[in-house]
């Protein structure tokens, strides 16, 4: 079974990769304040359709280049 995860583009300037950022909100565990932990994904897009600020879908695939382990799912939103 895949991973599913949702996040915000960040960046599409390469072909076929987008950047997605992954916002995680934890609790400090001595503070007890809300910290915000980011993430960075490389995925593959093959049609070159995500925008910056679109927010997407994406699932763990096979290894598709170095750093490339991902592949958009849809679109939701921009």
């Amino acid at each position: 079974m895949s991973k599913l995860l949702f996040g915000r583009v960040i960046s599409n300037k390469m072909n076929k990769t987008i950047v997605v950022e992954v916002v995680r909100r934890v609790k400090h565990k001595v503070y007890m304040k809300i910290v915000s932990n980011f993430s960075r994904f490389f995925v593959h897009d093959e049609k070159n359709e995500c925008l910056d600020g679109d927010f997407v879908f994406f699932e763990n695939v096979i290894p598709l280049s170095k750093k490339k382990h991902w592949k958009l799912v849809r679109i939701l939103g921009r």
